[in-house]
């Protein structure tokens, strides 16, 4: 069994901290994707770059099937996806880890409109989903949650995370939207990958870090230049809960279920 990250736009080369990661490309029915194996987390802990080494995808461009698929060739069985987020909730902290708790994805749709899902077409074996936990793995929260403080890094409460498909940044009227009903953060991945996984059986954790302040009313409260920082500031706390998790967090059993109708 593996353990594996899914990191964003923060990240566009091949490395995570001092560590030179080792291309491994794998081939799914969903088409080839590029797993890198962490070499100081053993052969068993891998990372995917989101939008491609070098940087190259848009949100919307993203191969979330195949790299959902790559992680069931691997066994992962502990998944941890970040993301820099816009904050909905003035009272949550930027530049902190924002561990989530719950997804608010109504639509469970992919950027394309096909459904979210790896049975886009009737096939042998398909299945229903069933959230008796839900999209987060509480057990694996919970570690990512005292590695974080091993680290020195205290996490905010668990927050809800509406995933708001790119390109397009969000207007005003869509952040007083999600923040309406109930979304604390946002950005525009994290929803599909969630999803996909839970779907091969795969025990997830996700976190975000707030670069900027984007709910009612909160549009000027950082300055460009500060803005800048924070998202600085924000991939090296990403960075290190990413190699953390690399290297401290174990597997743990999948806590929802399959239902086949046969």
């Amino acid at each position: 069994m593996s353990v594996a990250v899914i990191l964003g736009s923060a990240f566009g080369e091949a490395a995570l901290g001092d560590q030179a990661l080792e291309l491994a490309k794998v081939p799914t029915r969903h088409g080839e994707a590029d797993l890198f194996r962490y070499p100081s987390g053993g052969e068993d802990a891998y990372v995917i770059f989101r939008h491609g080494v070098p940087h190259r995808w848009l949100p919307n461009q993203i191969p979330y099937r195949a790299h959902a698929a790559a992680l069931q060739v691997v066994d992962c069985q502990a998944l941890l996806v970040t993301s820099s987020v816009g904050v909905l909730d003035p009272e949550l902290p930027l530049d902190r880890p924002l561990p989530i708790g719950d997804l608010l994805m109504p639509d469970n749709r992919l950027p394309d409109g096909s459904a979210c899902t790896l049975f886009a077409t009737p096939a042998e074996g398909q299945y229903h989903l069933v959230l008796d936990e839900g999209l987060i793995s509480d057990a694996l929260t919970g570690q990512l949650e005292e590695l974080a403080r091993q680290e020195g890094l205290e996490p905010a409460p668990r927050s809800v995370f509406a995933y708001t498909p790119g390109p397009r940044n969000k207007s005003a009227a869509d952040n007083v939207f999600w923040s309406r009903v109930g979304a604390q953060i946002n950005s525009m991945t994290v929803g599909p990958e969630l999803v996909l996984a839970n779907e091969l059986g795969i025990p997830c954790a996700a976190v975000g870090v707030g670069h900027k302040y984007s709910g009612p009313g909160q549009h000027d409260r950082l300055e460009r230049a500060a803005m800048t920082d924070s998202l600085v500031t924000g991939r090296r706390v990403i960075e290190t809960l990413a190699t953390a998790f690399l290297e401290g967090a174990r597997p743990v059993p999948f806590g929802n279920r399959f239902y086949h109708y046969e």
